[in-house]
């Protein structure tokens, strides 16, 4: 290849987009040295903070989502498309890519519809069991579609699909931490078992609920608890951790090395969705998956019955979280037989390349595109 490979990453919105995002372009980067990598994401959302951290440039969209209860503000979230449409143009122009990739997430629409328009080769990289409609809509301009599950060609077309699996971060994959390192991490005391809360980088409120509500039950259990609270919840949960005396509580708003606590835990609890999934199963502990009823389509508790449905993960409904989510995670770590199923189920489903499988479908497309 004559000049060097360049490449539009779009989409973002959630750690489930942007995480996976990043992974490709690391692993591009790998691949690809003299690529040059631009991510489009949408404006104050977390992509503008975390693209830029993990050493990539990117270009923010003034792009919303619809609002599904008030309609009346869906006046505005038109007049961003069309500014998000002229800028998405402005941005391919001035880029020129080879090849858009389009992770899901609000700028994700634009962008892939402008390359289509084009003629630029699109590979889409669904992370979901069902597949968002931004993904679905973009189709059509796609020439690759990178799914996480079988069965997706319910929602796309078939001669399109790819089976690849979610990318999950390097550091989670490539991990070479120790329990005792871990454990000494995070100040674990000896012979104790982790519980390990996730709830996504802006917090669960059901699950951070049922976890402060339910501390009692820890009793003097040899249990330790590692609890991201997320951001939004954080400074409230503090508060209220004031007045439990428990040493063996650990609360933070964000992890930053998940290689860590992943390595300490022996249970842990999340929310579902699809990057976290994917991660979960590199990883191989036994899971609990809470599905957050509150993002589009359900697609979290889609996700959450996929891996139930192969005796894979634990699901408990959101509503159920509040009132039993504690004492399940007791029992279950008191069943070792139970755990160590959950766990060889687990890791039957994990896909550690997944990553080197999209870029070598992205070098692919660049090929086909320069032919």
């Amino acid at each position: 290849m004559n000049k060097p490979l360049r490449v539009i990453i779009s989409g973002g919105g959630t750690g489930g987009h942007i995480f996976p995002a990043i992974s490709i372009a690391q692993e591009l980067k790998k691949t690809v040295p003299s690529v040059d990598i631009l991510f489009v994401g949408a404006e104050e959302r977390m992509e503008m903070e975390k693209v830029p951290a993990a050493g990539f440039s990117i270009e923010g969209l003034p792009v919303r989502g619809f609002e599904r209860k008030k309609i009346w503000k869906n006046i505005d979230v038109l007049l961003r498309l069309r500014k998000s449409m002229g800028k998405a143009r402005k941005i391919i122009r001035q880029f020129r890519p080879d090849v858009v990739v389009g992770v899901g997430g609000y700028a994700s629409g634009p962008v892939v519809r402008v390359a289509g328009k084009y003629g630029i080769p699109v590979l889409i990289q669904e992370q979901n069991s069902y597949a968002g409609i931004t993904n679905r809509l973009l189709a059509a301009k796609a020439s690759v579609i990178c799914v996480a599950y079988e069965g997706m060609e319910k929602y796309f077309p078939a001669e399109k699909l790819v089976l690849t699996g979610n990318p999950v971060r390097e550091e989670i994959v490539n991990s070479r931490v120790k329990v005792s390192e871990a454990l000494s991490f995070f100040g674990v005391p000896d012979n104790m078992k982790v519980i390990l809360v996730l709830g996504g980088s802006l917090g669960a409120g059901s699950i951070n609920r049922a976890i402060l509500y339910h501390l009692d039950e820890l009793g003097d259990k040899p249990v330790f608890l590692i609890w991201q609270t997320g951001r939004n919840y954080y400074k409230e949960i503090s508060g209220e951790m004031k007045g439990h005396k428990n040493p063996n509580v650990l609360v933070r708003d964000f992890i930053k090395r998940m290689d860590m606590a992943y390595a300490a835990a022996t249970l842990i609890i999340s929310r579902a969705g699809a990057g976290t999934i994917s991660e979960l199963a590199v990883v191989g502990k036994p899971v609990i998956l809470v599905p957050s009823p509150n993002v589009a389509e359900d697609h979290q508790t889609k996700n959450a019955v996929a891996l139930a449905g192969q005796d894979a993960a634990e699901m408990i409904s959101d509503y159920e979280a509040e009132y039993s989510l504690m004492g399940y995670a007791l029992d279950l770590l008191d069943d070792p037989v139970r755990m160590t199923h959950l766990s060889e189920n687990l890791k039957k489903l994990a896909r550690p390349a997944a990553s080197k499988d999209i870029v070598q479908k992205i070098i692919e497309l660049t090929k086909t595109g320069n032919e």
